[in-house]
């Protein structure tokens, strides 16, 4: 790696730690949250993943950092990546399935791109921050500065994605704070200007409890489904089905985190995360929309008849701590 890559890839993280603790200080200053002193353990913690690109496919870890912005192990970062269009808008596999088929990994700072029918491509991801100028895309009509990762992984999802030769890019995330709150962000919940992490749709972290998905199988007909259909972060394992609709906050290990509002859910839960194909009963979402909508009239008028399943977290402990397989889960 040359001088240049190494001094602007350090300035690079020296910055993202100054502007991690400053976010977080902004965020205990102006944002009071009272930590409970009380917790139930309700479970421990079975899977942990990270998913470095929006829509694609996940890593699977044993242990990882909690930040502000979401997991974090060392340049594996929870959704840190995206494609977008010609236009720079995102794009996802709810229009895209086949990126569900992408299997990301990184080693260092090396990125690789795996598909069952396309050759592997490796792109440098210190190499991007450091010899690229920030472009504006877009996620959900928010204006995100990013870095476009280059002609080679840019042409490899074109060619999976439509069989194009340079329409769609992949993008790295180019700030170390939160991007902005889009403007029809629901006022129902507490979401604060640091609780958007990067690149997902909402907030940087996600629970499923595998009693609730254990239910819902016991209620589908023809099909079947796992976790994985609903791209967590975090698994419990342990409680009873459906008890984290009560709860608001939930402590992994040391970590403790403020539960935003009740995961609402799309077409994407409807797709195949292993082959991309599409439930063609539009399950498990025609059977959710049966038995877990939002009960509060007010709220529903705004959400619609999306239906809730899982839980959307923010980190309120400072952010550092490590989660591991098997911790503790407790819940106030």
């Amino acid at each position: 790696m040359s001088s240049k890559t190494c001094c602007a890839t350090a300035a690079f993280a020296t910055a993202g730690v100054i502007a991690g603790y400053c976010a977080y200080r902004y965020y205990q200053e102006t944002n009071r949250v009272k930590i409970p002193t009380e917790w139930k353990q309700v479970g421990t913690l079975q899977n942990l993943y990270v998913y470095p690109i929006k829509s694609c496919g996940p890593v699977i870890l044993e242990s990882a950092e909690c930040t502000n912005m979401g997991l974090r192990s060392g340049w594996l970062r929870d959704r840190f990546l995206m494609v977008v269009d010609e236009k720079f808008n995102f794009i996802t596999a709810r229009a895209y399935p086949d990126l569900l088929t992408v299997h990301p990994q990184v080693r260092s700072s090396i990125l690789t791109l795996n598909h069952d029918d396309m050759e592997p491509v490796h792109i440098n991801l210190a190499e991007v921050v450091a010899l690229q100028s920030p472009k504006i895309a877009r996620v959900w009509s928010v204006p995100v500065p990013v870095f476009d990762c280059g002609y080679e992984p840019n042409e490899w999802f074109s060619r999976l994605v439509d069989k194009s030769s340079d329409k769609y890019r992949l993008v790295y995330y180019a700030s170390q704070q939160c991007r902005s709150l889009r403007s029809t962000t629901n006022k129902f919940y507490k979401f604060t200007k640091n609780d958007t992490g990067a690149l997902p749709d909402e907030v940087p972290f996600n629970l499923i409890n595998e009693a609730s998905v254990e239910d819902l199988n016991k209620r589908l007909v023809e099909c079947q489904v796992s976790h994985r259909n609903f791209r967590p972060n975090f698994v419990l394992k342990g409680a009873n089905p459906y008890d984290e609709d009560n709860w608001k906050f939930v402590k992994i290990g040391e970590n403790v985190f403020e539960i935003i509002k009740a995961c609402t859910r799309c077409i994407m839960t409807t797709i195949d995360p292993e082959t991309g194909v599409r439930n063609p009963k539009a399950d498990p979402l025609a059977t959710l929309k049966t038995y877990r909508q939002i009960e509060d009239p007010e709220v529903r008028r705004t959400a619609g008849a999306t239906p809730r399943f899982g839980i959307q977290m923010a980190l309120r402990s400072a952010p550092g701590g490590l989660v591991s397989l098997n911790d503790p889960i407790y819940v106030a």
